[in-house]
């Protein structure tokens, strides 16, 4: 069964030929505003239909909505208020339409202003985040950015560069081309923003033993400065398909999404955009894009109750935390294991990264050896320069 994009239809923001030579003559006249890199991200998921069916950035009764209700104004399930912040100055020089650019001055798209409008950071925060603590990594965004909000459809003329994995990052609509080629007709999607390793692993071979084919999704776009970096953690996925993945049962693609690290309504919004690129279910583990102790364990997988199946039209599949049982020798749950603290192997990303720091090596219980071996070396280069 193949499985249609969140509100039906799968949108395409891109212009090409004439209307594209046109726009951006016509951006060459119009107010500029310059993105950051969340919002540059924001734009290009927009561009390609993976936030369909957003075409544009929010407008304020969307907004409101969203904020209050996780729904856009129709009802549709939507988790994040997106609409385009920018300061004061640059919301009066703005009329009907402006001109995005990104931060290297690179012309990205012109947008149809159709409102301004303003919404308190605070209040957001505390709805969106659950927090408005300004240590909050997504929060702290947040604050950065402008009081004013743009609304309105965007008309993409270019994208920015994908660096050394550009021929990873396949778009929605080659992504399900690729999947029927591959005669898929159930796909898990699996979100992750650290290095791959055992517990992940795990979640995915249970997964693919109820689905035809897995998509590893992990994200490149922005993220904590301590968080391991987009290439070292692609050449540990590649490592691991190649070593332990069937050649015919997963799909390796770069996820453009920023992190907001806003733990169950970030849940919500890395599945529906996973069932826009063509995923039929979706893994939420433990602790699901959360951060710090901003959020309770399984959260990101309560979260879901509030919503009909039906209507978010992705199936969640929800998984508590894997660990290495040294009483078994393999990897378990709770729910597989009657063992107890003593006998379950677990690090924290924390110390994960204190034990690359330290050059200790990480245990095989933890992750493979050729994932170990990579992050060791990417930690050498990192202490030498």
């Amino acid at each position: 069964m193949s499985i249609e994009p969140h509100g039906g239809t799968l949108v395409d923001r891109m212009v090409t030929g004439a209307e594209k030579d046109r726009l951006v003559s016509e951006a060459a006249n119009l107010p500029r505003v310059t993105l950051d890199e969340r919002q540059v991200s924001d734009l290009d998921m927009i561009a390609v239909g993976a936030m369909s069916p957003l075409s544009g950035f929010l407008g304020e009764k969307d907004y409101r909505a969203v904020v209050e209700t996780m729904r856009l104004a129709d009802g549709t399930p939507w988790p994040f208020p997106l609409g385009l912040r920018v300061s004061k100055e640059t919301a009066e020089s703005i009329g009907a339409r402006a001109a995005l650019h990104g931060g290297d001055g690179q012309l990205l798209a012109v947008m149809d202003v159709r409102e301004k409008y303003e919404g308190d950071k605070k209040h957001e925060a505390r709805k969106v985040y659950r927090t408005d603590d300004g240590e909050h990594p997504g929060v702290a965004a947040l604050y950065a950015q402008g009081d004013v909000l743009l609304g309105g459809d965007v008309h993409v003329v270019d994208r920015t560069d994908k660096g050394h994995y550009a021929d990873h990052f396949l778009d929605p609509a080659p992504l399900r081309a690729k999947f029927k080629e591959l005669g898929w007709n159930t796909v898990v999607g699996f979100q992750t923003r650290n290095p791959i390793h055992r517990a992940h692993e795990y979640l995915i071979k249970c997964a693919l033993e109820m689905v035809d084919g897995a998509l590893i999704h992990p994200l490149v776009g922005a993220t904590k400065s301590d968080d391991i970096q987009a290439d070292t953690r692609m050449l540990c996925y590649h490592a691991l398909l190649e070593h332990y993945f069937p050649k015919d049962r997963a799909v390796l693609a770069c996820y453009p999404a920023a992190m907001r690290y806003a733990g169950p309504r970030e849940a919500i919004f890395h599945a529906i955009t996973r069932k826009n690129y063509g995923c039929t279910h979706f893994i939420v583990g433990r602790d699901h894009a959360g951060v710090g102790s901003y959020y309770g364990t399984y959260d990101a997988q309560q979260i879901f109750e509030e919503f009909d199946p039906k209507e978010l039209g992705i199936q969640i599949l929800k998984f508590e935390h894997a660990f290495w049982c040294k009483k078994s020798g393999g990897m378990a749950t709770p729910k597989t294991s009657n063992s107890g603290p003593e006998d379950r192997f677990i690090l924290s990303g924390t110390k994960v990264r204190e034990m690359l720091k330290n050059g200790e090596d990480l245990p095989s219980e933890f992750t493979r050896p050729e994932i170990a071996k990579i992050l060791m070396e990417e930690a050498r280069a990192e202490i030498s320069a």
